[in-house]
């Protein structure tokens, strides 16, 4: 199997996000790293990318330089990965893209909507892959559960409840931190802070595991450290297209609560629940019946599921290997392989469209508010 190029953009040394994607990326011999602008640094980022490897005259030193560099080249990258702060995130995918490149960004997609529904539109046209990296629905045990949905296995979904909440912002003596504080600043994370930072996941599971969109919306938000400008936890209700009704809760000061990401589906004949820090497990209980623990590389699971485990029953894959799962359905896409659902553009716009009307709900007190991007509203 040849290894697809792949380029990266942002995620430099010391970055959180960086090293996750090179070895998600490279973890099963698709991808190699061939090109990169990693640090906002030119010179930092070049030296960087040298010693990962990268030849001297595709280490770049912006973005701007990579696309020029890599446009005209006849083994150009098959990938680029958009790894930068929230901001740039628009500019640079959609650059990419039109030049006609397949992009993998971060999350979110966007700032705005119309930037979204942008995104979308050039994605279609030129039929590049946009890819956001909604890596938790990667999991294999998540992929299970959504198998167990489609092919009716809980019957239909009648509630989910997900909550992504923990403590590490809690520490009011802490706020002024510029790692923590631009979070809670509008003009560095723009509308939006917890809810778009981790509930977005969230809701971005409930979707992907129902398998339906959200329609409408009620939010409660709430700053409870006092200097911070955007909320640190919010009370998100909401329903899906198909009756479906959904809770989620997210915080940055629940204290005593680490990664804190669950979500909980109850269907009619049944009911399961998975945890990010217990990844290898999904709680199964039939309606009548007792809870059964499903683990991760046992036999009787899906195809998708066995498809996206790497090593035998009782081993833990880690965050890691979810973003590697994404790279996997992505690379097979672009040889024109089966692969399996990846969150797209699409689910960038639907996620960005949330937090926006999340935010005009909480500013009139939960009022009820339709969660869809213009474009997919009848």
């Amino acid at each position: 199997m040849t290894r697809l190029n792949w380029g990266m953009i942002g995620g430099g040394e010391g970055s959180q996000i960086g090293p996750a994607h090179r070895l998600g990326a490279q973890a099963d011999g698709n991808f190699v790293l061939a090109a990169g602008a990693l640090d906002h640094d030119a010179d930092r980022g070049r030296e960087y990318a040298q010693r990962l490897g990268v030849a001297e005259g595709r280490a770049y030193g912006d973005w701007r330089e990579m696309l020029e560099g890599e446009k005209g080249r006849v083994d150009k990258v098959d990938l680029v990965t958009v790894a930068t702060p929230n901001s740039t995130h628009f500019e640079i995918t959609k650059s990419f893209l039109e030049a006609g490149f397949n992009v993998l960004c971060e999350k979110p997609m966007t700032m705005t909507v119309e930037e979204g529904e942008e995104i979308v539109k050039i994605a279609e046209a030129t039929g590049q892959i946009c890819a956001v990296n909604y890596c938790y629905s990667a999991y294999p045990m998540v992929r299970e559960m959504k198998h167990m949905v489609a092919t009716g296995q809980v019957g239909k979904v009648r509630l989910v409840v997900a909550n992504f909440s923990h403590g590490h912002h809690g520490d009011a003596t802490d706020a002024d931190n510029p790692r923590v504080r631009w979070r809670y600043d509008p003009a560095m994370a723009g509308v939006s802070g917890q809810f778009a930072d981790c509930g977005i996941h969230a809701l971005h599971m409930a979707s992907f595991i129902a398998g339906d969109e959200v329609r409408t919306l009620s939010a409660d938000f709430a700053s409870t450290i006092a200097s911070r400008e955007l909320e640190d936890d919010a009370m998100v209700n909401f329903r899906m297209e198909g009756g479906t009704v959904g809770r989620l809760w997210t915080s940055s000061v629940a204290i005593g609560r680490q990664h804190g990401f669950d979500i909980q589906v109850f269907g009619e004949t049944g009911g399961m629940r998975w945890r990010s820090e217990e990844p290898n497990q999904v709680y199964y209980t039939p309606v009548g019946g007792r809870t059964q623990i499903m683990e991760k590389g046992e036999a009787g699971l899906s195809d998708e599921a066995q498809r996206l485990s790497r090593v035998s029953i009782a081993h833990p894959e880690g965050f890691p290997l979810a973003v590697a799962n994404i790279y996997v359905d992505i690379a097979a896409q672009i040889r024109g392989e089966p692969h399996g659902a990846y969150p797209t553009a699409q689910d960038g716009l639907r996620s960005m469209a949330a937090v926006h009307q999340a935010v005009a709900s909480a500013q009139s007190k939960g009022a009820w508010v339709d969660a869809r991007p213009p474009m997919y509203r009848d």
